[in-house]
């Protein structure tokens, strides 16, 4: 198990690669041959880093649209 581990951190996926994957697992949108060529390619370090950063910014944006209805007229109508 643990040689298993240090061969996939070895993987040579970008993190721009894990991130557009990472984006696309957010909208539950991925083809099947797509998240096979991911899981042979993505460094399971870069996912985690990226899926932490993409649920932070997230609950951020949430945060601030309901800041912004809260602070407008909609809310209060």
């Amino acid at each position: 198990m643990t040689q298993d581990l240090k061969e996939a951190t070895q993987r040579r996926g970008s993190f721009f690669q894990t991130v557009k994957a990472i984006a696309w697992a957010f909208f539950g949108v991925r083809r099947g041959a797509d998240y096979d060529k991911d899981v042979a390619q993505l460094n399971p370090v870069h996912v985690i880093i990226a899926g932490v950063i993409g649920a932070i910014l997230f609950v951020l944006m949430l945060v601030l649209v309901v800041q912004w209805v809260i602070g407008s007229s909609i809310a209060s109508s």
